[in-house]
């Protein structure tokens, strides 16, 4: 309903050249290696680039499969979808607060608080029994599932030449569409050899400390300076 009148009332310009499918695909390959490439070159968005990619792969995850893990345990479809709902009421707002917090301490120091959190939620919801917890959980992670996506968003901006952004960011929402490859797959393998389905949840916490500890790597000022050096050459 919301997008109806995007598609209604915005006319969208036609390209000058149109360019036709195959030779569109290849650009769209070409310039997609030639942006890895220097992004290969600079060490401190590589280094943030893949521990993004383990965290929100861990925040993915949880997001998808908790339908699936609540009934596992026990929940019945109108308690996920209250637990579902309770999520998305809480995150709205929880999300411009976490961003004040992220103002006041540092983007990096509020993603490392949101992983810590979500390390917690993983550590909880192997214990839980009732349905009280479960929607305990899922207010939990509606308080840190925005901040943490728009944070990251954020930090990432801040380690990018701003001329280049539209490229960068254009690899960086790439790199989200492949998030929830390891996950899902991690709590599978686990949940079937150790036929406990509470255990393939707590697998989700290598997801998490891999991507603090690599976090924790990210050098912010030098990313920076990279980003304008990068800038100037241009």
């Amino acid at each position: 309903m919301f997008s109806l009148p995007i598609l209604l009332l915005v006319k969208e310009r036609k390209p000058v050249e149109p360019v036709a499918l195959g030779v569109a695909i290849r650009q769209g390959l070409r310039q997609l290696l030639h942006t890895f490439h220097t992004i290969r070159n600079l060490k401190v968005v590589f280094t943030f680039l893949l521990a993004y990619w383990l965290y929100i792969d861990g925040v993915d995850t949880i997001s998808v499969m908790a339908g699936d893990y609540g009934s596992r345990v026990g929940f019945d479809q109108g308690d996920l979808i209250m637990a579902f709902l309770m999520t998305q009421f809480v995150a709205f707002p929880a999300a411009i607060a976490y961003g004040k917090l992220g103002e006041k301490i540092g983007a990096k120091a509020a993603i490392l608080i949101a992983i810590a959190i979500y390390i917690g939620v993983t550590v909880y919801g192997y214990f839980m029994n009732d349905v009280k917890d479960f929607y305990i959980l899922a207010i939990v992670i509606g308080l840190v599932q925005g901040g943490i996506q728009s944070l990251s968003r954020s930090l990432y901006a801040r380690l990018i030449p701003a001329d280049k952004s539209a490229e960068f960011f254009g690899f960086y929402n790439m790199l989200g569409k492949l998030a929830t490859a390891i996950g899902p797959l991690l709590m599978a393998v686990v949940s079937h050899f150790s036929a406990n389905p509470r255990l393939s949840i707590l697998s989700l916490i290598i997801l998490f400390i891999l991507g603090a500890v690599l976090l924790t790597r990210v050098n912010e000022a030098e990313g920076i300076k990279m980003a304008h050096a990068l800038e100037n050459q241009a």
